[in-house]
């Protein structure tokens, strides 16, 4: 396959595990933050891990904001990963209310009060379905505080329980998708996502 992946390096990624996901499958993506770069790209993954606003801040002071929203409008294939999934959507309710790239509606908030002693951050493994069907049913790896909060169903692709609350762990637009848990780290089944994602390719 000769395409261009890109792995978008906006100072907040967990890349190099990423990349090690895709050169299982014999593939090497690029690790940029060139504006440039990631237009001419043929796929592109948002990775993240940290607070909404960091994320955001990374991508504007690299002047990566327009870049991203512009190749998600061709709705050529797009991967965000827990904090790159969440900065997708409209706004995050994390330490304030911040702007995101909103390329899918809605909002990026805190779990609300939650059951059976549970606490947050979530983290560990824990089971995604489908909201209409059992093509997901498998577990992965989660560490995160804040959830998906998608303004239309159309875009919630994956659910997950915890603490006794049921969340949107997976979101899609077009060729778009989103996942709060981290496939990088959810070895055979987050494998199956990063060969599903290829596919799109």
């Amino acid at each position: 396959m000769n395409k261009k992946i890109t792995i978008v390096d906006y100072g907040v990624g967990n890349l190099h595990s990423l990349r090690r996901a895709f050169e299982f499958f014999d593939l090497e993506p690029q690790i940029s933050e060139d504006a440039e770069t990631i237009l001419n790209s043929d796929a592109i993954i948002l990775p993240g891990v940290g607070s909404f606003e960091a994320g955001m801040r990374g991508l504007k002071v690299r002047g990566l904001t327009d870049a991203v929203k512009t190749f998600a409008v061709a709705d050529k294939p797009m991967l965000g990963i827990c904090l790159g999934a969440q900065i997708m959507l409209g706004e995050g309710h994390e330490f304030g209310v911040f702007e995101g790239l909103d390329i899918i509606p809605g909002k990026v908030a805190r779990f609300p009060e939650l059951a059976d002693g549970e606490k947050i951050p979530h983290v560990g493994w824990n089971r995604v379905k489908s909201p209409g069907g059992d093509i997901w049913n498998k577990d992965f790896y989660f560490v995160h505080s804040y959830i998906l909060e998608p303004e239309n169903s159309e875009n919630i692709f994956g659910l997950t329980t915890y603490g006794g609350r049921e969340f949107c762990s997976v979101v899609k637009k077009g060729n778009i998708y989103g996942t709060q848990f981290h496939p990088e780290k959810s070895g055979k089944a987050g494998l199956e996502i990063i060969k599903n994602f290829i596919k799109l390719i």
